[in-house]
């Protein structure tokens, strides 16, 4: 057979797939950063707040567990404890977790500057909105609520326990699209604050973007970031852009709210044939 048929879609964008923390509220994602640092303490081992952020965006019981796994905290765990930490003890730390949690994630509830205007900018291009989170169901459930109360509410919400398996699996961003009614992935656009976002969205075979600026690469809240010295706070802003860029993220830029230029980009090329 001499010629061979290529599909190509050259439609526009249909969806947007936001992350929660870092992404559309608690800027600096410190959430679950905090309550990291708190388990492990409460295990006798402690933990900093760049080993607590270093898989951020993971599952969280995996995320204890990668914690688990850098050698600087495995090797405190074996001499507090007498041996490497265990499947079980990463189970009981989970479960100490999740209540742990709970009781903190309203006091990270506010959105990030520019979400709602953001969320307003895409529906106005036509796009539905979805969002995957490492948090659990019921995690989900109270931030949910806080997000409403606060103005934004996206059209459908995926957590790492309800698939097989979450970030960097595209099975949450699959189901989003599945809940959504649209496809297919290449005119669907994933945007996180992580390099598990970036990885999440690319082997679900979609557009991806990272936010530097409001989440866990930079790891600071607004404020903080507004006390650093102009030439750290730009050194620690390129670090963000490199990272994220280095895990394939097809755009970086600061925040939720210098997303909708990105879309038009994107959308044009699409009509020109390129795929993500």
């Amino acid at each position: 057979m001499d010629f061979v048929f290529k599909r190509t879609y050259r439609g526009p964008l249909k969806g947007v797939i936001l992350d929660w923390a870092g992404t559309t509220m608690d800027y600096g994602c410190y959430a679950p950063a905090v309550v990291f640092i708190k388990i492990y303490e409460e295990f006798g081992v402690g933990i900093t707040m760049e080993q607590a952020r270093e898989p951020m965006g993971a599952h969280k019981r995996d995320h204890i567990l990668q914690i688990s796994q850098i050698d600087a905290v495995r090797k405190k765990w074996t001499e507090v404890h007498g041996s490497p930490p265990t499947e079980d003890d990463v189970d009981r730390m989970f479960e100490k977790f999740v209540p742990a949690q709970l009781a903190v994630l309203a006091d990270y509830a506010d959105l990030i500057p520019g979400c709602v205007e953001a969320c307003e900018a895409f529906r106005k291009r036509g796009l539905k909105i979805g969002s995957t989170s490492g948090y659990m169901t019921e995690m989900m459930d109270l931030l949910a609520g806080e997000a409403t109360a606060r103005g934004y509410t996206p059209d459908a919400t995926v957590c790492a326990a309800q698939v097989p398996a979450g970030r960097p699996a595209p099975w949450m961003c699959l189901r989003n699209a599945e809940h959504l009614g649209i496809y297919p992935m290449e005119a669907i656009v994933k945007v996180g604050d992580t390099v598990p976002d970036i990885n999440e969205g690319l082997n679900a075979g979609m557009w991806t973007v990272g936010l530097a600026m409001t989440g866990n690469e930079f790891g600071l809240n607004e404020a903080e970031i507004a006390a650093l010295e102009p030439e750290v706070r730009e050194r620690r802003r390129q670090r963000a852009y490199t990272r994220l860029a280095q895990a394939g993220a097809h755009y970086v830029v600061d925040g939720i709210a210098d997303v909708p230029p990105i879309l038009d980009e994107i959308n044009a090329r699409l009509a020109r044939g390129d795929r993500p």
